[in-house]
């Protein structure tokens, strides 16, 4: 019922050497969606997870994870959960969560075992805590909205903020998805890093055969990654996230660190990269 993959901390002189297969290895996080089944992956940046839970037509609980040493999964951690299936439901703390496509769910620390059931695909998300925030469910009409781009670049798109301080309140967890406009393709350009956090992207609502080429890596030393559907990848601090798609697709952003400022960036402008 529950699997958990580790991911190492690399450095930005390591990754240049790394060839097509390592870069994946290291830093895609792929079939993280199986019915029946949680699945997380662990990583030592900012010790951030992220997985997905799939009930199915049974129930899944998510309580005791070996890698964080505490006897229940969010005794000193929060968590932010996506909804990107069917209509779901998530129980935690004697409360019932009923989740729409689209919605996302935050569980302060403390908030003990986390069941899912229904026909919902949940993405996890969760960082470090060190002081219990209030729980809420957040709809997609209770979100802060964000517009910019321009079609005549290509990157018109609509952010939508959730886990956010102008949202609600958390520790060091931030999330929320952009969906890039008819006619756009490009995401989060011109692209940034931010030093002080990590952040990891899941690529969703693409067809089956439409890929995100994600660019990671240092400004000067890019890399990329294709991704498909309901695929993540992990960006470190010192690493650009940025990509471009063959076709329509939202991504989901999530973010842990020193801060939850969310225009804490360093951007890089496109003449720039290399």
């Amino acid at each position: 019922m529950l699997r958990v993959e580790t991911r190492h901390a690399v450095h930005q002189d390591h990754a240049k050497t790394l060839d097509t297969a390592g870069l994946r290895q290291h830093f895609l996080a792929e079939n993280l969606f199986v019915t029946g089944e949680i699945r997380l992956v662990y990583t030592h940046y900012d010790r951030f997870v992220l997985g997905g839970a799939v009930p199915g037509a049974g129930t899944l609980v998510l309580d005791k994870v070996e890698e964080t040493r505490t006897p229940s999964f969010l005794d000193r951690r929060e968590m932010g959960i996506v909804n990107v299936g069917d209509t779901g439901t998530v129980t935690a703390a004697g409360e019932s969560y009923t989740m729409e496509r689209g919605d996302v769910l935050y569980l302060g620390m403390g908030t003990g075992p986390v069941s899912f059931s229904g026909a919902g695909r949940f993405y996890i998300t969760s960082a470090p805590a060190h002081r219990t925030c209030p729980s809420r469910l957040i709809r997609l009409a209770d979100a802060k909205e964000v517009r910019l781009g321009d079609t005549a670049t290509a990157n018109k798109r609509v952010i939508n903020q959730f886990i956010h301080p102008l949202v609600m309140e958390s520790c060091q967890l931030v999330l929320g998805y952009t969906t890039l406009l008819d006619g756009s393709v490009w995401n989060t350009m011109p692209a940034h890093t931010h030093d002080r956090r990590m952040e990891a992207y899941l690529y969703w609502n693409m067809d089956e055969k439409a890929r995100v080429m994600h660019l990671m890596g240092e400004p000067t030393e890019t890399r990329h990654l294709f991704v498909a559907n309901e695929e993540a990848a992990i960006s470190p601090p010192w690493s650009i996230h940025s990509g471009a798609g063959t076709g329509p697709y939202t991504f989901i952003w999530a973010m842990a660190g020193d801060n939850v400022d969310y225009t804490d960036m360093d951007f890089i402008q496109p003449e720039e990269l290399r």
